[in-house]
């Protein structure tokens, strides 16, 4: 699939990722206590002057800024503790090509207005840097930073696997998909993983952190109900549309989603494997499908509205929002708001029926010595 076309939808209308993107967020908050420990160590440790930050598969939207926010508050509040003066904060803002840049750069000065506000002791200045590319090689220069973050990115290759042409019907790995499907995609990961710490142990200084969260599994069957379901129903509102002649067989049979979410054992066999890098943590947890399913505790200064409530609605406009591209590129624009119309009302019947939620995986590492 390619680089351009694998992006989140841009701007800020109603099927925007920016609109859509709240099971982000929540992830983000219940990570936070493990990014503040890691930035908050590795600043101690090493006090530099000038902190420099990337932000990989940043996208755009409300949640783009909220962990550079996180991180400098951390930072800030540690040197009030150690009566230090604040450091200089470099921060890269990394993403495809594709990705709505502009919207990211438009909404700083009000980002930075923000944080003074919340920070009444000052901050150190603040520079911030667009980087378009993939992760899947080098982005910065050697040696160049001191803390790496990356949320609901990691899970996506950097192209769909070969070899998986008979994968017939599914959109993804399936419980009917063939063994060399679920060898093929594992395969990719494992080339994009390694290739991925990689190019971060390059980019790191020596004792520099990096937190990742992504998609995963607890099973370690790759074809589990766990991480497929949500792209196996996907593929049943287009497996509809092809039995009513609405797409050719052959245009589904030969549409792959280039993700892969891995189990712990097989995230940690990469990072030894690799080498440069020591885990301190690795953590999974589940969250609801559905990102305002108990909305009042997490979301209450939202005034949530009927379609909010809707727990189907809110997964559709999820999955539009991140596979919306794939989807135009490689069946046109014209059957979208069908394919999505279709989806939501299996969504609804199948979340009304059974418990629906997202397995991540969040791990903290540090860059070997």
């Amino acid at each position: 699939m390619k680089g351009q076309v694998q992006h989140m939808n841009g701007g800020v209308g109603e099927a925007s990722y920016a609109n859509n993107s709240s099971v982000q967020r929540k992830v983000i908050s219940l990570t936070k206590p493990l990014i503040e420990e890691a930035i908050t160590t590795l600043y101690s440790s090493t006090l530099p002057r000038s902190l420099a930050i990337a932000d990989l598969g940043c996208s755009s939207g409300p949640n783009t800024l909220l962990v550079i926010s996180d991180i400098i508050k951390a930072v800030e509040n540690l040197c009030r503790q150690l009566k230090h003066k604040s450091p200089e904060y470099k921060v890269f803002m990394n993403d495809l090509p594709g990705n709505d840049f502009n919207n990211i750069f438009k909404s700083l000065d009000s980002f930075k207005e923000k944080l003074r506000d919340e920070i009444e002791t000052g901050i150190g200045p603040c520079y911030f840097y667009g980087v378009p590319g993939s992760f899947y090689g080098r982005v910065l220069h050697n040696r160049s930073l001191h803390f790496i973050h990356s949320s609901y990115s990691v899970h996506w290759l950097s192209k769909v696997p070969e070899g998986v042409e008979n994968n017939k019907g599914n959109i993804y790995i399936a419980s009917t998909s063939p063994s060399n499907v679920l060898k093929a995609y594992y395969e990719q990961f494992q080339r994009d993983f390694s290739l991925f710490l990689k190019c971060r142990a390059e980019e790191l200084v020596e004792g520099g952190r990096m937190v990742l969260t992504f998609l995963g599994r607890r099973s370690d069957d790759p074809s589990t109900k766990e991480c497929c379901y949500v792209l196996e129903l996907m593929a049943a509102a287009l497996n509809d549309m092809v039995l009513q002649g609405r797409i050719k067989e052959e245009q589904l049979d030969t549409f792959n989603i280039p993700n892969y979410y891995p189990s712990p054992y097989e995230v940690k066999l990469e990072v030894l494997k690799e080498g440069s890098f020591t885990i301190n943590r690795l953590d999974v947890f589940e969250v609801n499908w559905n990102p305002f399913y108990n909305w009042n505790a997490f979301y209450s200064e939202y005034e949530i509205s009927e379609s909010l409530s809707d727990g189907g609605y809110n997964v559709a406009q999820l999955l539009r929002a991140v596979t919306e591209p794939l989807l135009v590129s490689h069946f046109g624009e014209a059957i979208i708001d069908e394919v999505f119309s279709r989806y939501q009302v299996i969504l609804s019947d199948r979340m009304s029926k059974e418990k629906t939620e997202f397995t991540n995986i969040t791990m903290s590492l540090t860059r070997k010595a």
